[in-house]
């Protein structure tokens, strides 16, 4: 008896020193395992620097990971996963040279020596797969005027519009759709420049808007029809298997302002003040999930994504904006996986690990 306990225990030993190689659906261990069979792939997630205060705004970056945590879950699954910061230009041409299987980073670009480089582009440059999307679909999303003008080729419902600066229009006829109007930047993320004016009635708050986002945000204005409805944003996940789309929508129900108004602002965003709910009218939730998928395919989106939805005053969805690197704590994205798969945390990190190694 012995003798046979002896040889099972150096058979389960020489098979879990056997490399796997395993992307595709991944089947859950048994929790007695002798030993955790891990997939033998390398992933590093890159990072840069933030000189500024802990979790401060960066241009260059998408998507603020919690690296340790990311870190430690991914390790459970895959052999090798380490943090990577990248400083230098020769910081990138090391990634290059080690040539992981994945690359999760939220980090949009470098500046070196007087130049940008693009990490997901300049990753594709040496077929190293990686999550999120490419430099030209980042740019669609980023720029809101673009982005709808994408949607309207697309013939995806999204509200009139025209982009300004101050100055433009000197008299009310002049204005080419009617209050009231919507007012935001024509770049940025997370309701910035979007406040209690937001909303406008007429041309002295018009002027005021244009002019303030000019100084605060310094960017030009995009101008839109003002959707009166419900407020909802649908997550997007890539199939690592078939690269269909996965949609997976949320209302934002945020409390009435001091002008009666809903308005998903800044401070309600920075504040968490809004409410986030499941969409249960299947009616609702289809139309939701169909605009969406159409927005992210015509944004040239890839593994996982962001589309903002909103109603007009007949109910009727319209597209409003976009994110490709969406955030991946406790944002719309990972509630939105919550409320719609029952996702964990760290089902939700797999998922878009997974996603980006069967990208190649």
């Amino acid at each position: 008896m012995h003798k046979r306990l002896t040889t099972l225990f150096m058979i389960i030993k020489d098979t879990i020193k056997e490399e796997i190689s395993l992307v595709g659906k991944i089947l859950p261990l048994k929790k007695n395992n002798i030993f955790p069979i891990k997939i033998v792939k390398t992933i590093e997630i890159v990072i840069v620097p933030n000189f500024g205060e802990a979790n401060s705004h960066q241009d260059n970056v998408g998507i603020i990971l919690e690296e340790k945590k990311i870190l430690n879950i991914l390790s459970k699954r895959y052999k090798n996963v380490l943090i990577t910061e990248i400083n230098c230009e020769k910081d990138l041409e090391n990634l290059v040279v080690r040539k992981p299987d994945l690359v999760f980073s939220g980090v949009k670009y470098f500046f070196f020596n007087n130049r940008k480089i693009w990490l997901n582009d300049y990753l594709e440059m040496f077929n190293i797969p990686y999550i999120a999307s490419s430099k030209i679909a980042l740019d669609n999303e980023s720029n809101k005027y673009r982005a709808k003008k994408l949607m309207q080729k697309a013939k995806i419902k999204t509200a009139d519009f025209f982009i300004t600066n101050p100055g433009e229009y000197l008299d009310e006829t002049l204005i080419p759709i009617k209050f009231p109007l919507f007012i935001k930047p024509v770049t940025g993320g997370d309701s910035r420049g979007i406040d209690n004016h937001s909303i406008v009635l007429n041309f002295e708050s018009f002027v005021a808007k244009i002019l303030d986002i000019k100084i605060k945000q310094n960017s030009p204005s995009l101008v839109e029809t003002y959707l009166s409805g419900k407020e909802y944003s649908v997550g997007i996940f890539e199939d690592s298997i078939d690269g269909s789309l996965r949609a997976m929508p949320i209302e934002i129900v945020v409390k009435k302002n001091i002008n009666g108004h809903r308005i998903l602002d800044f401070d309600v965003k920075k504040n968490d003040e809004e409410k986030v709910i499941p969409v249960t009218d299947i009616k609702i939730f289809n139309k939701l999930s169909k605009i969406a998928k159409c927005s992210f395919k015509a944004l040239g989106g890839k593994s996982l994504g962001r589309i903002d939805i909103k109603m007009n005053h007949l109910g009727i969805p319209h597209f409003i904006e976009a994110n490709l690197m969406p955030g991946l704590r406790k944002g719309y994205f990972y509630r939105s996986c919550v409320l719609n798969l029952g996702m964990s945390y760290e089902d939700m990190i797999f998922s878009i690990a997974n996603t980006g190694l069967s990208s190649n």
